[in-house]
């Protein structure tokens, strides 16, 4: 195993926190739809891309931890190298409420013009 890589299992650990409220993330994309296309979220400098279809969490598509290691998907790897599969079933569900949570809570920037400005 190469040294800048990390496991699914440490991936795992951090999503783990999340659900278990150990650890607090925010989204930091824009999606306008919740759980749904990609997803990115940030917690304590780990930088995490999930994938989303149907209101459920699909695959984590990569992340980046504050060290520089990383962790990537490939549709080649074997069951079990996915951060999300290790999740319990109540971990996965309440990591997935707290994503569309954090979507409510995060409007999408108002890129209207600001009529005072001219």
């Amino acid at each position: 195993m190469n040294h800048n890589t990390l496991t699914a299992r440490e991936v795992y650990q951090v999503l783990r926190d999340i659900a278990l409220g150990i650890r607090v993330m925010r989204r930091v994309d824009r999606s306008p739809q919740p759980n749904y296309g990609l997803m990115i979220i940030e917690v304590d400098g780990w930088v995490i891309r999930l994938y989303g279809e149907g209101g459920t969490l699909d695959y984590c598509d990569s992340c980046h931890c504050p060290n520089g290691r990383a962790y990537a998907f490939s549709a080649s790897q074997y069951f079990g190298t996915d951060p999300l599969e290790l999740l319990s079933t109540w971990e996965r569900a309440q990591l997935e409420r707290l994503l569309m949570n954090a979507c409510a809570l995060s409007p999408l920037p108002d890129f209207s013009p600001d009529p005072t400005r001219f």
